[in-house]
């Protein structure tokens, strides 16, 4: 059973469906029995850092969310939930993150024909052989939407990485921690495929 962690996020119901596409039994939930009893967990996200903190908070959800890090249960963050993984957000001064992995959110800055936040269509090139683009072309095209960016600590741990306007580490992985800037789960066969690879894991 995939668990996903409902804490008011916007995109619940859209991963919730790509998954039971994939023929995946979906719980989308806050209680912590079945949190820990998922066989993966994904931390899905639309919206504003410290607010997503703040819920969090509120249900009991970032003990839980520690707990299945401890307890190497597959992980996976999708965008806002990407950048809550990691230490702060420039969205949120003196918020704190999770801090599970190192690393700070910024925002994407201005340039010329550059509009913010990034929506759309955007190529990621693949390095340091990542899990969940096991068996995919080269530079697969995924769907983004946000106006900040991951700039994380240890290169070791970025597995994809796109441009607009400055690099940004599109996707991390470390230990039983996984985690997306873009969104599969509106990324047509290429994100179904992510998701699939995410499923199969084994830690």
């Amino acid at each position: 059973m995939i668990a996903v962690i409902d804490y008011d996020a916007g995109n619940l119901k859209s991963v919730e469906k790509a998954l039971l596409s994939l023929g995946e039994q979906v719980a989308v939930t806050r209680e912590r029995r079945l949190l820990l009893k998922a066989d993966k967990v994904i931390l899905p996200g639309v919206g504003h850092f410290g607010n997503a903190m703040k819920k969090l908070e509120a249900y009991g959800l970032t003990e839980v969310i520690c707990e299945l890090a401890d307890r190497k249960k597959p992980f996976l963050g999708i965008c806002l939930g990407l950048q809550l993984l990691f230490e702060r957000s420039a969205e949120a001064p003196g918020v704190p993150g999770l801090g599970l992995l190192k690393g700070e959110i910024c925002r994407i800055p201005e340039g010329p024909g550059l509009k913010i936040p990034h929506i759309g269509w955007n190529s990621l090139s693949l390095k340091n052989k990542g899990r969940l683009f096991e068996g995919m072309e080269e530079e697969p095209y995924v769907y983004f939407v946000h106006s900040y960016y991951l700039k994380a600590e240890e290169e070791g741990i970025v597995k994809a990485v796109t441009e607009y306007g400055v690099q940004i580490h599109a996707s991390v992985e470390q230990d039983n921690l996984f985690a997306c800037q873009f969104h599969p789960e509106k990324s047509s066969r290429t994100g179904l495929k992510i998701l699939k690879n995410f499923v199969k894991l084994e830690v």
